[in-house]
């Protein structure tokens, strides 16, 4: 089986009335797609991997948007006026775009559209015209600093001939040579099925692009938000519950005391008196945690089972720290039945006495509590286990690992978002093609949810007894260092343009969703850089917090 290939982006620039969006109907070989004029790009795709974009400057100022294509094209002709002088010359900001692209290295063509009524084969008064238009291009181009670069001459309406096949081919030769080198077109919409996004076309269909927004914002609300009731059961619960949300213990209440964890409102841990017994609260825990000085008894299994019933999960916690963590076999084992399961062929009965004397305890450590809150996603359901997941910071390296994957797999709505709050106000720039403020906020997000503001590690420090800084010395991301700064995220966005494919999926699923040229950025670059940003702070992110998570003395 071949190895997925990159798709490429072929960004056509020039001025208003160029002939840009005939040119990419006649190459698409498709009708034209008349589309209002726009600061951000349209994208249509022309082939197997190969996506067209066009943008007119002005109103959008070409420069940053040359930074985000894989290959760039110029496309400029006769001014209005006629000022013959000036014919070939290329307009304001065309000629500092091609530069740029030529010195990252990206694929550069240019095309002189002749204007309407010309043809592409000159006329019997003019036979030479077409080379006449092709000298005064050239020109044009070599006073730019171009004069290296392919031209090509068409004339409008309806551009054909030969310049058009060479044009055709030129694309697509260079568009193979750069989908081998480019990443495999994964942008994260392997996790959005048919459903979801017919939704977005739905929304966006009945309401514009607002309606589409609320409805990205919700899905991003739901992500995690089932509801959990967690009981911690004994005098030490407050300890317990601290070590599983990252923070310090509340002193001890009097009565059942909800403790929601912090932007989870949906998860609430619940400390409860030891003697006080089932008092109001939640209809039913979920799960209940016992918080014993020292090993569970059948006494303390028969308690948990007063507080919550025979088919709530039950654990214990040893606030004394000591014992073994229980092996992962025994932890996926709630006591929450009378007996032990009913006996199978080939195994031994054992007598309840005997199935109950020592139920496995999680030691309560400095480190924090990993194996029970593992444990308690396993007992809950997907979705109960989800939200656990993304309420509790995480207290071992595989946690982060695993916090990480549930945010990555929610990561293209955020994206998705930035890109549409960007196209319903557009400005021109790739810093304005996302709602930065909007990322930085996610990011703010993703560094909170592993556990990585400077309060959290120091915590962390003291918890351990090492000394400050010792653990924020294992961090290497500037965004857990110093946090989503504005110029930070602008410069990542900046950074990652044209790094990064396009996303078949992502184009071919969106492009059409908006076919405005005002929201096209949802289609493709606008989206793209922001999951690629995303996608690369959850990955320094998820490092740093397992370094952080790491064996507390250097190895």
């Amino acid at each position: 089986m071949p190895p997925p290939r990159g798709d490429v982006t072929a960004l056509f620039l020039g001025p208003p009335g160029s002939g840009k969006s005939e040119l990419i109907a006649a190459l698409r070989e498709a009708p034209e797609a008349w589309h209002e004029e726009a600061r951000v790009p349209a994208l249509y795709p022309a082939g197997p991997g190969l996506f067209l974009g066009e943008l007119s400057c002005p109103p959008a100022a070409p420069e940053p948007w040359a930074a985000e294509a894989d290959m760039l094209v110029l496309v400029w002709g006769p001014r209005a006026g006629g000022e013959e002088e000036e014919e070939g010359a290329l307009p304001e900001g065309l000629g500092a775009a091609g530069r740029a692209a030529l010195a990252r290295g990206a694929p550069l063509l240019a095309v002189w559209s002749r204007g309407p009524g010309t043809g592409d084969g000159g006329s019997p008064e003019r036979p030479g015209e077409p080379e006449q238009d092709r000298e005064k291009a050239a020109a044009g181009l070599a006073a730019a600093g171009l004069g290296a670069v392919p031209l090509f001459v068409l004339g409008r309406p309806g551009p054909r001939g030969a310049d058009l096949t060479r044009l055709r081919e030129a694309l697509q030769d260079r568009g193979a040579a750069l989908e081998r080198l480019l990443p495999p077109a994964q942008e994260g919409f392997e996790v959005v099925d048919g459903a979801e996004l017919e939704a977005v076309r739905e929304a966006f269909e009945a309401g514009g692009l607002e309606a589409a927004m609320t409805w990205l914002r919700s899905g991003l609300e739901r992500l995690g938000s089932a509801r959990v009731d967690l009981g911690v059961v004994g005098p030490e619960a407050p300890a317990v519950i601290g070590a599983l949300l990252g923070r310090d213990p509340e002193p001890p209440a009097a009565g059942p005391t909800p403790c929601p964890a912090p932007d989870r409102p949906n998860v609430v841990l619940w400390a409860l008196p030891d003697a006080a017994g089932p008092a109001p609260g939640p209809a039913r825990y979920d799960a209940l945690v016992l918080a014993l000085p020292g090993p569970p008894t059948p006494a303390d299994v028969a308690r948990g089972r007063a507080w919550g019933g025979p088919a709530t999960p039950l654990f214990f916690v040893r606030t004394d720290g000591r014992g073994e963590e229980p092996a992962e076999e025994d932890a996926d084992k709630p006591r929450g039945a009378a007996e032990e399961e009913e006996e199978e062929e080939g195994w031994e009965v054992l007598r309840a006495d005997e199935a109950e004397a020592a139920p496995p305890a999680f030691p309560l450590r400095p480190g924090g509590l990993p194996g029970l809150a593992a444990a308690l996603r396993r007992a809950l359901g997907p979705a109960q286990g989800s939200a656990l997941l993304l309420a509790l910071p995480p207290a071992s390296a595989p946690a982060a690992r695993a916090k990480a994957a549930a945010l990555r797999a929610g990561a293209w709505r955020a994206a998705l978002l930035a890109s549409v709050a960007a196209a319903a106000s557009p400005a021109p720039g790739l810093g304005h093609a996302c709602d930065v403020a909007l990322l930085r906020g996610q990011l703010a997000g993703y560094r909170r949810a592993l556990g990585l503001e400077a309060a959290a590690v120091a915590r962390r420090e003291r918890a351990l007894g090492l000394e400050p800084g010792a653990l924020a010395g294992r961090e290497r991301s500037r965004l857990a260092t110093q946090g989503a700064a504005r110029g930070e995220v602008e410069a990542r966005l900046r950074g990652w343009a044209g790094e990064g494919p396009a996303g078949g999926a992502a184009l071919g699923a969106l492009s059409f969703l908006w076919p405005a040229g005002g929201a096209a950025a949802t289609g493709g670059l606008g989206y793209r850089a922001a999951h690629g940003v995303l996608l690369a702070a959850l990955d320094e992110l998820q490092a740093d917090a397992e370094a952080v998570l790491g064996p507390a003395a250097p190895e």
